[in-house]
């Protein structure tokens, strides 16, 4: 049954996916001109002289001169051979602008989850545990604030102490002289060294959330029977939280695995645009405001796949850590 199941999604997978890379090509088409009409009202703006042949040069070497149907199928087909186009605005292709990004950024969101969890956990089944308790009360405040306070305000106002306090700055993920420069030890030793900011403040409104959410689910399992009857054997409470409520209020963390695999690739842009982090959220944005085609498109695209993976992973852990979950429709009586 499990076989089958994966197999049918994965089947399913072909036809959303293309669907989806229609609507990404359409919906990057839909605003008028291109990333060359941007370049040249950019320039007229200037002042600077346009010259129209090599406009046009430019226009049949990057295909803007074949209809949009054309380019939708070679931009599809280049994908289906690892070649993911070629960015205007760098003058790179797709792999190489993404490069290094890729990698910050996998790192920042990882260690961000960690994070998140390793915070989120303890905290959430003390709260539960200990409901209309003073730490209660204060947890939920703290959960409230994370919440309420948008992670670009809190980088903000981290900025602006530090730079008042320390008279630091504390923007990016490197010193600036290892900006642009190849993978060394000095430079890996500067990027941790600044690590834990981004951590700490795209962490924030996730641990918040989490710490709310496992409370609120721990709470409506530890009022069910199965509970009380574990309590009333005289199984120890901490076994009897982990074993049974835990197991099954950890639903909604399995169900998130389909958000967080895009997540690690986007990163928090605004955050990051805040904090001149050298991830790809940044990258996205502006490939977006420049119509960089190519470049914005794959990587959404990229963000689509991962989604559907992980929409399939969260399906089949599902199954497995809750029993009363079944892969198809089936009566439990």
């Amino acid at each position: 049954m499990l076989l089958k199941y994966i197999l049918w999604r994965i089947a399913a997978m072909i036809p959303t996916l293309l669907i989806i890379s229609a609507l990404v090509f359409t919906i990057i088409e839909l605003p008028p001109g291109n990333f060359l009409d941007s370049q040249i009202a950019e320039m007229q703006a200037q002042g600077e002289t346009v010259n129209l042949q090599d406009i046009e040069e430019l226009r049949h070497q990057y295909g803007f001169d074949q209809p949009p149907v054309l380019r939708y199928f070679h931009w599809l087909g280049g994908m289906l051979h690892g070649d993911f186009g070629y960015s205007f605005e760098y003058q790179l292709p797709v792999s190489e602008v993404v490069g290094e990004r890729m990698w910050l950024t996998i790192l920042v969101s990882f260690v961000t989850i960690i994070f998140t969890w390793l915070i989120a956990f303890p905290i959430g089944m003390y709260s539960a545990t200990h409901q209309y308790s003073w730490g209660d009360y204060g947890l939920t405040l703290f959960g409230l604030l994370g919440i309420a306070i948008p992670n670009f305000m809190l980088a903000l106002i981290l900025m602006y102490f530090a730079n008042i306090w320390f008279g630091t700055s504390i923007g990016h993920l490197m010193d600036q002289k290892f900006l642009n420069e190849p993978m060394s030890w000095e430079k890996a030793r500067s990027i941790l060294s600044h690590l834990w900011i981004p951590v700490i403040i795209v962490g924030t409104a996730g641990t918040a959330g989490m710490i709310r959410r496992l409370r609120a689910n721990l709470l409506d399992e530890l009022q069910k029977q199965y509970v009380m009857t574990a309590r009333a054997k005289g199984l120890h409470p901490f076994k009897t939280l982990v074993k049974y409520p835990l197991r099954m209020a950890l639903n909604f963390f399995v169900s998130d695995i389909g958000s967080i695999l895009p997540a690690i690739i986007s990163g928090a842009e605004i955050t990051a645009i805040v904090l001149s982090l050298e991830t790809t959220g940044p990258m996205l944005i502006k490939a977006l405001q420049s119509q960089d085609m190519y470049l914005a498109g794959s990587f959404l695209m990229f963000l689509a796949f991962l989604t559907v993976i992980g929409v399939l992973i969260s399906d089949i852990a599902l199954a497995f850590l809750d029993p009363r979950i079944r892969l198809a429709g089936r009566s439990t009586k």
